[in-house]
């Protein structure tokens, strides 16, 4: 949590503590970033009134640096721009104070199953991108065809390669990245982006 209202910032940390959670306060933006921002799931509460740099211009700062942490909003003086501002830069939520405990509560952890989920995306799609990696250039191009629809002959056509050479290439990629089955592969594809829709068994 980032507040630089001394009481407020630990009454919110004997709640949360309080509740379960693992808390770090921090007075300013910039003590939030010597600390580092966590390596599992959580989320940040920021007030957007600060000395200095406000909240709002802080949750800018973090989608600048790439740095991936759900945000809620927390401020005594809300008004509806803020409110937009704040969400449309990817807040999970926006508390006017005084709030209620369960209102925090409820709202840190949805931002945290938010943030685990993003998180187990991230490690699947890492994995994948090895598997992927790990393919030969000919099953990688076998590989965008087959997820499009395309039947072995129509991809034995566009490589000017035999059907069973195609055949080959594609039980071994099939093997190679560990699908069962044409919609595994096509889920995979997918979450690597490599999915070409403008190419599919009618118009090869």
């Amino acid at each position: 949590m980032i507040d630089d209202d001394d009481s407020l910032r630990g009454s919110i940390g004997s709640l949360l503590r309080s509740s379960g959670f693992v808390v770090a306060l921090y007075g300013s933006t910039d003590a939030f970033l010597a600390a580092g921002v966590p390596a599992v799931a959580a989320c940040l509460v920021l007030d957007i009134r600060l000395r200095g740099e406000s909240g709002l211009d802080f949750q800018d700062r973090l989608l600048a640096d790439g740095i991936t942490i759900p945000v809620i909003l927390i401020t005594g003086h809300g008004d509806i721009p803020m409110t937009v501002r704040g969400m449309r830069a990817g807040a999970i939520d926006f508390l006017q104070k005084p709030f209620e405990d369960e209102d925090l509560t409820v709202a840190v952890t949805k931002a945290i199953e938010t943030d685990r989920s993003r998180r187990l995306v991230a490690a699947s799609a890492a994995v994948l991108l090895d598997l992927y990696r790990g393919l030969t250039p000919r099953e990688q191009e076998v590989m965008g065809f087959v997820v499009t629809g395309l039947m072995n002959k129509q991809i034995a056509a566009r490589m000017t390669l035999s059907d069973i050479t195609v055949k080959i290439h594609r039980g071994s990629l099939m093997r190679k990245m560990n699908a069962q089955s044409l919609a595994d592969l096509v889920r995979m594809a997918e979450l690597l982006g490599i999915r070409d829709d403008s190419i599919h068994r009618y118009n090869a």
